[in-house]
């Protein structure tokens, strides 16, 4: 019922920025969080992070102070602003939505490739 389509990755150098987001379609849902995940080749996928449909935002450790996340709830969208991104931050980047809907809670995206590298 919710449809979430992510854009915006690439290859960038170490330094560089690189803004990633997300689009949520479908009809009888409301939205209450959206975020950010992400798995690197070999490694866990963990939380970078989230933001309610209140502004209130999460941030992994490992990336406060370089990445901002934003919402606009009327179009049902989220990014990812990251900046002085780093190697370690490549990886396959996912959207997930929290909603209130009928037909379910929590919706992922397919994913989209961040390589950072010289």
């Amino acid at each position: 019922q919710v449809q979430l389509v992510e854009s915006g990755g690439g290859l960038v150098q170490p330094g560089g920025s690189l803004r990633l987001s997300c689009v949520a379609s479908g009809s009888g849902f409301s939205i209450n969080s959206m975020g950010w995940h992400r798995q690197a080749p070999g490694k866990e996928r963990e939380l970078v992070a989230i933001v309610t449909s209140g502004g209130s935002t999460n941030y992994a450790d490992s990336v406060k102070g370089r990445f901002t996340i934003s919402r606009d709830n009327d179009k049902n969208t989220v990014s990812l602003q990251m900046n002085s991104l780093k190697p370690e931050d490549t990886a396959v980047y996912y959207c997930h939505a929290n909603v209130r809907s009928i037909y379910g809670t929590n919706y992922w995206g397919k994913g989209t490739l961040v390589t950072v590298s010289s």
